[in-house]
């Protein structure tokens, strides 16, 4: 810890020691890359490049895919199909910029600090360490979400046995599921994300043909619940067992509103390939590859999934309005309702079942990103030293017990109940997760500027995708424009202190995170002409 707090002003290593050679003949880190153009080698106390290039593409085509999907479009499934749609094809639009442009960067410039070590290098030690700590901060709160998610799906069948029992268990195993090989982590995720797919192609497809009148009550509804009862629903909100409705043009913004921010939530965790980056080899040939992996995703998973769902549940649905109170269940998934609407009995409990691959998924990801941001910020000195050791398999040891600390945060159901809690750190972590996203696109446009700056032409970089880098200012404007009005519903009807807090907690002290370590640190920006735009580059 001394050492920690005795570094040389300004951070990251990487940031002091600026590239002397022209620049035709860029540096290369040293330890990192190898004569062979493009792979990656291990340093001493360095993460182990055994990310299988089929384990890096599944986890970016399924590995993000969450309740989110499942079962928090029926919250705003509520709000009608055509709000649903535009929120989802929105924030599909926005993670996608926000995926291409970490693509740019990793493949040009790849290195194994994450997310921190570019914001660090492009534009301030000081938000590196912000961004940094931030991730952290959003997987070690969403961790015991989604073990708290896994112990209510199991309560469906087990109402005797109490949540906290599940998350001791499924924590325990998803620990030592992280304490071996990265390898063994990559094909544990390669399955279940690959469940995952072939259940959310389940849903869709069950709905488009019940939508096609392919269900047990053969009625053929095709677009019919868009003119009947409507695409755009007034916004409404229950608070103190009232339900309160916002009327007019002023209330069907809202419900379009609500479903951008929810969508904001179910697409977090898609830049997770962005971490697995540093324990990829080859990253110029397999982080583009995963990259426009995700697109796939965007388009069929979560856009056609919203699109069907629309087709065959009506707004107004009882079933649907009763489906939104139940929770973390099988029972609060539109796509059961879908069936139970058609006359299809039973798939609540294959679906509960399925959903457990999803949280248990979840939490095992969880893990690993939280551990792998913290051992980063262990290499660019903005943690204790103990977080970048890792043992000789490569598993960042401290980092991954740290993390796993957090779970104990699940035990919060023994005073509130866990739907309560829930919905705290749902709104806790969206907050965090746009917060990655906007250091993503300024670390983004800063390395551009720079470039521009330094005479450095795009051309030369190995991937480079048409919508930039004008579509990262686009992203950038609608990212920050969900964290400042996340967290509208605390005034609806009247200001509730409880939703403020987690909706704009996170604001504060990603701010603070800035302010303190410029101060303690005395950092300064990066100016254009002083970016490191050699390290890492191929030799």
């Amino acid at each position: 810890m001394a050492r920690f707090f005795s570094r040389a002003k300004g951070g990251s290593d990487e940031n002091e020691k600026r590239a002397e050679s022209p620049r035709a003949i860029p540096e290369v880190a040293a330890a990192e890359y190898s004569s062979e153009e493009g792979v990656v080698e291990e340093g001493e106390d360095d993460l182990h490049r055994g990310m299988k290039p089929r384990q890096l593409n599944m986890m970016a085509i399924a590995g993000a895919i969450g309740t989110g999907l499942v079962i928090g479009t029926g919250t705003s499934l509520k709000f009608g199909p055509g709000s649903l749609l535009i929120g989802y094809a929105l924030m599909g639009f926005v993670v996608y910029v926000v995926m291409v442009a970490l693509g740019e960067m990793g493949a040009w410039l790849p290195h194994k600090k994450s997310f921190s070590g570019y914001a660090s290098r492009f534009v301030d030690p000081a938000m590196g360490f912000a961004t940094g700590w931030n991730y952290f901060f959003k997987y070690v709160i969403v961790l015991p979400n989604n073990l708290t998610a896994t112990g209510i799906l199991i309560q469906k069948w087990r109402p005797d046995i109490n949540v906290s029992v599940w998350i001791v268990v499924f924590g325990i195993a998803i620990i030592l599921c992280n304490m071996i090989h990265v390898s063994f982590f990559g094909e544990a995720e390669f399955w279940m994300s690959l469940v995952k797919a072939l259940v959310i192609v389940m849903l869709i497809l069950l709905c488009f043909i019940i939508a096609l009148g392919g269900g047990p009550n053969g009625v053929r509804t095709g677009f019919y619940f868009w003119q009947n009862p409507g695409a755009f629903a007034e916004y409404s909100v229950i608070v103190a067992g009232n339900n309160h409705v916002v009327p007019g043009d002023t209330g069907r913004f809202l419900g379009v509103w609500a479903c951008v921010v929810q969508a904001t939530f179910a697409y977090l965790g898609t830049e997770l390939v962005g971490v697995a980056f540093g324990e990829t080899p080859n990253p110029r040939k397999n982080v583009p590859r995963a990259v426009n992996q995700t697109l796939l995703r965007i388009v069929f998973f979560y856009v056609a999934g919203v699109l069907v769902l629309g087709m065959a549940v009506p707004y107004n649905s009882p079933l649907l309005l009763e489906a939104t109170k139940k929770g973390t269940s099988a029972l609060a998934s539109p796509f059961t309702v879908a069936a139970q609407i058609a006359g299809v009995s039973h798939l609540d409990d294959a679906v509960n079942g399925l959903l457990l691959i999803f949280t248990v998924s979840a939490a095992n990801s969880d893990i690993y990103l939280a551990s792998r941001t913290v051992w980063a910020l262990g290499k660019d000195n903005q943690a204790p030293d103990m977080m970048k050791r890792t043992n000789k398999r490569g598993v960042p040891v401290p980092a991954v017990a740290l993390s796993s600390i957090f779970i104990a945060l699940g035990f919060m159901n023994a005073t509130k109940s866990a739907a309560t809690v829930f919905g705290y750190f749902v709104s806790l972590v969206t907050v965090f997760g746009a917060l990655n996203w906007i250091a993503i696109l300024v670390s983004y446009l800063s390395m551009i500027r720079a470039m521009k700056v330094q005479g450095v032409a795009r051309e030369v970089m190995p991937y480079r995708n048409i919508l930039l880098p004008w579509g990262a200012y686009f992203a950038l404007a609608v990212t920050a424009l969900v964290i400042i009005f996340s967290g509208y519903s605390a005034f609806i009807p009247h200001f509730q202190v409880d939703k403020f807090l987690t909706g704009y907690i996170g604001i504060p002290v990603y701010i603070i995170n800035v302010l303190w370590w410029k101060y303690f640190k005395k950092t300064k920006r990066v100016k254009p002409e002083d970016a490191d735009l050699d390290t890492g580059r191929r030799a």
